[in-house]
């Protein structure tokens, strides 16, 4: 059987095979809301045949949102639109579905990309974003306010509430965004940290704020709900975040119980240098892989089936993500298992779409059809 598809656990979580849907930010809600968007969009993820659906980056308060069109789930009106969405999707599909929970930092406030992604400044409609330090992402950008004592309890809180109302909604999994250039990446990178007290300086207490939102999340919802993290395990720039520090970063969530790690890269400074090609950043999840031994997900320019197979099989992550590529293409698992011999689920109504000589292609189920 193809590696890809083979069942694998998360902790008590079983997921169908080893494709994993990237969370995908959308831009497309109304004050954190989700909205009829959200319903095509991840319907049609989740009739995919993938073995687990993530939700985009969900802000976990309104001045944690990257844009202003973010999905959020810091009330109970952002808790309902979303469970609206969910109720809809899972009446057709079982795919087992994760939330990433987010908060943007410095780079909040922001246009959405096709509109530029610029910062947004306060007198223009955007809102005063908050970081470890009052130092910008853009040198010409607006300095962020530098979160104190209350600020950093603040987000805490609201990273627990979010995650309380995730499991109220009977989400499977958290994935916390430690990547990509947003608040809990700023607290590790130097780049962004230049803070001089307990949660600044060193590794260890450059890590000690993404490690304390890891266990108040961890604490707040049941030992079944797996919480991994989402990581960029280098910055791509000198004296910035690295592999070697990624490494202990990791060992850390490993001894506090955190189920996977989601290896990504860079999205911290301007200035990074990423050499980009086909699979760039799976020696980095394959590194970690080895030296914290969590299971580990890649990620980054996989995009043929043979590609994500030869991943697995070479012992170089466990799990594959798509990103890109699943918009493109959103029946990817379907012609990956047409490849490699697999077996994916899809519902009945689409059964008749099996090309001839791949009967078995949605399993036994779909076979004997008149």
């Amino acid at each position: 059987m193809s590696h890809l598809f083979t069942p694998y656990d998360l902790g008590p979580l079983r997921l169908p095979n080893r494709i994993v849907i990237a969370p995908m930010c959308q831009y497309s809600a109304e004050d954190g809301c989700a909205t009829d968007w959200h319903l095509i969009h991840l319907g049609q993820l989740a009739l995919s045949g993938a073995g687990l659906l993530t939700i985009e980056a969900t802000a976990v308060s309104p001045e944690g949102r990257i844009t202003a069109g973010d999905l959020g789930l810091w009330s109970d009106e952002t808790e309902a639109a979303l469970g609206r969405v969910l109720r809809a999707v899972r009446q057709h599909a079982a795919m087992p579905v994760a939330i990433q929970l987010a908060h943007a930092g410095r780079k909040a406030s922001s246009h959405v990309p096709w509109r530029g992604g610029q910062l947004v400044p306060v007198a223009e409609g955007g809102w005063q974003p908050v970081a470890p330090s009052a130092v910008p992402h853009a040198a010409h950008e607006t300095p962020p306010d530098a979160l104190d004592a209350a600020g950093l309890q603040r987000v805490i809180d609201a990273f627990v509430d979010s995650a309380q109302r995730a499991h109220r909604l009977g989400i499977d999994a958290i994935e916390l965004h430690a990547a990509h250039g947003y608040l809990l990446h700023q607290f590790l990178s130097p780049l962004a940290n230049h803070r001089t007290d307990a949660f600044g300086g060193s590794l260890e207490n450059r890590m000690r704020f993404p490690l304390a939102v890891f266990d108040a999340v961890r604490a707040a919802v049941p030992a079944s709900m797996p919480v991994g993290v989402r990581l960029s395990a280098t910055d791509w720039v000198a004296g910035g975040w690295d592999a070697d520090q990624s490494v202990v970063f990791g060992q850390a969530l490993r001894d506090r119980g955190c189920a996977f790690l989601h290896v990504s890269s860079g999205g911290v400074s301007p200035a990074q240098k990423i050499p980009v090609g086909p699979g760039y950043q799976v020696p980095l999840a394959e590194r970690l892989r080895a030296e914290v031994g969590l299971p580990t997900t890649a990620v980054g320019l996989i995009t043929e089936p043979e590609q994500a197979e030869a991943i697995l099989a070479a012992g170089q992550a466990d799990l594959v993500a798509l990103a890109r590529g699943i918009l493109y293409d959103p029946h990817w698992p379907w012609h990956a298992a047409a490849k490699l011999g697999g077996q994916v689920t899809a519902p009945p109504q689409y059964w008749r779409s099996q090309p001839r000589g791949l009967s078995a292609l949605f399993g036994e189920t779909a076979m004997g059809q008149r």
